[in-house]
């Protein structure tokens, strides 16, 4: 039933558990997982920008663990008898929802399946959600997985 299974992966615990799923939803299927990363330099610190290190500097590092990150989760897959690739996509405005969606229409996904915190209240609404919107705005179906 699901063949292209898109899974956004940021190389936290909980990103991980979602890949995790990914993999044993897509084993029995011989699925293709594709890991996506979006680099988003909106949320780089002000403090970090200032004095030791430049604004190019710091982009260029969240590049290459972004790069690790993909790396990674692609020998995973591969470890798990499973063909997938993965997607490194860079932004600098607050719109890592939107190109989940988008790369989830455009490749065409079956399914994504992400990790989520479960965060509810006050903490989710200062947080915010990428599950949230990507739950709310995505034409195929979410799997949402809370770390184990």
């Amino acid at each position: 039933m699901y063949k292209n299974i898109l899974v956004p992966v940021d190389g936290s615990d909980t990103s991980t558990s979602g890949l995790l799923e990914a993999i044993r939803l897509g084993r029995d299927r011989h699925a293709t997982v594709r890991a996506l990363h979006v680099v988003n330099s909106a949320y780089i610190a002000f403090p970090y920008t200032l004095g030791i290190y430049s604004l190019g500097e710091v982009s260029g590092r969240l590049l290459e663990d972004g790069k690790n990150i993909l790396q990674r989760a692609e020998q995973l897959v591969r470890e798990h008898s499973l063909s997938g690739d993965g997607v490194l996509l860079e932004t600098s405005t607050d719109n890592t929802g939107e190109l989940i969606v988008a790369q989830a229409k455009a490749w065409p996904a079956d399914i994504i399946v992400m990790g989520t915190h479960g965060r509810r209240g006050l903490g989710r609404v200062v947080l915010g959600s990428e599950a949230e919107y990507v739950v709310r705005h995505t034409p195929v179906p979410v799997l949402l997985v809370r770390k184990q």
